[in-house]
């Protein structure tokens, strides 16, 4: 008997060599939401001497390969099926690059992808628009050689430009001098018309080092998530903090900041110069902090056209519906229904509140293997810290509400925590709890199974509100369902009655 060719694996793997880190990043499978099942980085610091020696430093490189030989066993253990490499400033501006980059080769097993500069300002305008629903402004790339910058609106991208201002770079460049390099980053900026497309826009911060950025602000501010991508700050608070940070480095009290890894605290100062001058000069109104960058614009850009028009966020839903709920079909249902109640209801709503309250329907049963008395709790921090794009803070924290009134009801000592609730305005919580009331219904009557929730329907005549049942479900009501309806109805305004037909 002839054996079958063995099957590759669907997992994909990015091996992305860059001018401060090398990382490993695997993913589950080439899809429109990316779920990661490994993440690695080795901070190697390729591009540290590039301004001032024109090469790759020889501890440096060591470092690499070292990380790139632990990396091709990782993804031969793990049966990785596809590994994609690229390469980034510091690879294709030393003189010594292409040898570096054949010695790569050869222990990656695979050819590595040298992205000039508008290439690699072309995938991280692709990774933030994987990431970012509709996204609108100046995608920034700092990395440690170099920094992109590059014009998005919705899908499309227009032409980008390439600067020699990465953190490493200007470190390099400046002999760690923050003055010397702020005179270089000002020169640089001179003149660069892609700047001009933040006015009066968003920019999009992308980079590890500006991540670190991030993470700082979210600590001393006390903000009450921990998730990066998505973070925003109006640009005149986000300019208050780079130039107090600035001072603070001056100072030498940034040294030894445990959230920050140690090769890096040295680079912020760095950093935040380069975003201090973009806000000056390029005049955006808000920062938004994306961790969607090249690699995730690299996977994107593989997708077929009609998988890339998806929605990111929609994507990922569905993909935790199918995994997590009891029945995934159910939860599609569920979006017909709540449809059905919006429209009979007559509540006003956005398009993003309608894909908002979509999106909640898929996640509405989540929690379900969880102990009943913490499934509001848990699926509230699941939703709120969950690993997906295409949202923002304030979307996560409505999504969160909404399934945790589902498992958690109203009561007073049941209600969830500030910390979450002050992400949204008064009226968001009021529509979370509407949809938590809606998706208590749907559960009791149908146990969260197909096939139910079409056998009936809303009515509403005058302040009465019905929820009518077909005749062959009418063994389905109870004195607990008419309950949670009257709850349900009174959100809205009305009386609520059950009917049986």
């Amino acid at each position: 008997m002839v054996a079958r060719p063995k099957q590759r694996a669907a997992s994909v793997a990015v091996i992305d060599i860059g001018s401060n880190s090398v990382r490993l990043v695997v993913y589950e499978t080439l899809t429109r939401s990316l779920v990661t099942i490994f993440n690695e980085k080795a901070l190697c610091g390729l591009g540290s001497e590039v301004q001032s020696t024109g090469l790759l430093a020889p501890g440096a490189v060591t470092k690499a390969l070292a990380a790139l030989k632990r990396f091709r066993a990782l993804c031969r253990i793990m049966r990785v099926g596809r590994v994609h490499a690229i390469a980034t400033a510091a690879a294709r501006d030393a003189r010594n690059g292409a040898d570096f980059i054949a010695a790569a080769e050869k222990i990656c097993g695979c050819s590595i992808e040298i992205l000039s500069g508008p290439r690699e300002a072309k995938l991280s305008a692709l990774g933030v628009i994987s990431g970012v629903h509709r996204p609108d402004g100046l995608v920034g790339d700092l990395g440690g050689g170099s920094l992109e910058l590059i014009d998005v609106k919705g899908s499309r991208v227009r032409q980008g430009v390439t600067l020699p201002l990465g953190s490493l770079a200007l470190q390099d460049a400046s002999q760690k001098s923050p003055k010397k390099a702020e005179r270089i980053v000002k020169t640089a900026l001179v003149g660069v018309p892609q700047l001009g497309a933040a006015t009066g826009r968003t920019f999009y911060a992308v980079g590890g080092t500006w991540r670190a950025l991030a993470r700082l602000h979210i600590i001393q501010s006390g903000y009450p998530r921990r998730v990066m991508h998505g973070y925003s700050l109006p640009a005149a608070e986000a300019l208050d903090f780079v130039r107090r940070l600035r001072r603070l480095a001056t100072a030498n009290i940034l040294a030894n900041i445990e959230s920050i890894a140690e090769a890096r605290q040295p680079l912020l100062v760095y950093a935040a110069l380069v975003l201090e001058n973009i806000i000056l000069t390029g005049k955006p109104t808000t920062i938004v902090f994306s961790t969607y960058g090249v690699r995730e614009g690299l996977m994107y850009e593989m997708l077929p056209l009609a998988r890339r028009a998806e929605d990111g966020l929609v994507a990922a839903a569905q993909t935790l519906n199918h995994l997590l709920s009891r029945s995934a079909k159910h939860g599609e249902e569920l979006i017909g229904w709540s449809d059905r109640f919006v429209r009979v209801a007559k509540l006003p709503e956005t398009p993003e509140d309608k894909r908002l309250r979509h999106v909640a329907c898929l996640l509405s049963d989540i929690g379900w293997r969880v102990h009943p008395d913490y499934r509001g709790e848990q699926t509230l921090h699941l939703i709120t810290n969950g690993n997906f794009g295409s949202v923002d803070h304030h979307g996560r924290a409505f999504l969160a509400l909404s399934v945790y009134y589902r498992y958690a009801g109203f009561s007073a000592e049941n209600e969830p925590p500030e910390l979450v609730r002050a992400l949204v305005t008064p009226a968001q919580v009021e529509r979370a709890r509407v949809l938590g009331a809606l998706f208590r219904v749907a559960h009791l009557i149908s146990a969260a199974r197909p096939g139910v929730l079409p056998a009936t329907h809303f009515s509403v005549q005058d302040r009465k509100m019905s929820l009518v049942f077909e005749h062959r479900l009418v063994d389905l009501v109870a004195d607990r369902v008419g309950s949670r309806f009257r709850q349900l109805a009174k959100l809205v305004g009305k009386s609520g009655t059950i009917v049986r037909r």
